[in-house]
């Protein structure tokens, strides 16, 4: 990571540069290009302040802190920078598996039976919304599950929409 460090009312120290660079090397296993970190130290009367601007993939995040040794700001702000990587890049993470889009919730449970082959049912419990045919059409086009449990609305019965093999959907629904 490339590291630019300024001193605001401090002389400048090469021990604070290179413990500054060795501890911003960790984030490098969180950003997929090399990033670029901008390190203000500054001392004002008896506060010591660090503030931390790290930019790369698509991030610019910033942290400060301020506290009586600069040594533990530094490591409380790079602290908080961690949590806030970590944090965006699982956002990123939801958005690109889809789990965001899906307006149904899934849980997924193994049990297993008491059987002679030892079989294992997976149960997902699935909550489920009143909607049309048609707009249950468009959310399994949003979601990349192969079925969709829901409430017809005009029928106030569970409805499955389920993807076939050849790309087209089926439709299951109770009798009257």
């Amino acid at each position: 990571m490339q590291t630019s460090v300024t001193f605001k009312n401090l002389d400048p120290s090469d021990h604070l540069k290179s413990y500054i660079s060795d501890k911003l090397d960790r984030f490098d296993k969180y950003l997929y290009s090399p990033g670029e970190a901008n390190v203000v130290l500054s001392v004002e009367k008896f506060r010591h302040i660090a503030e931390v601007n790290i930019i790369g993939d698509r991030l610019n995040i910033v942290g400060k802190e301020e506290t009586e040794d600069m040594y533990s700001a530094i490591d409380m702000v790079l602290d908080k920078l961690e949590k806030q990587i970590k944090k965006n890049k699982q956002k990123v993470r939801e958005r690109r598996t889809g789990k965001g889009k899906a307006k149904t919730a899934m849980t997924e449970s193994p049990v297993a039976m008491e059987d002679e082959d030892e079989r294992r049912v997976m149960v997902q419990n699935i909550e489920y919304k009143p909607m049309d045919v048609d707009e249950a059409v468009m959310q399994m086009d949003l979601v990349e599950n192969n079925f969709l449990v829901f409430t017809n609305a005009r029928s106030d019965r569970v409805n499955v929409l389920y993807r076939r093999k050849d790309g087209n959907y089926g439709l299951i629904q109770p009798n009257p």
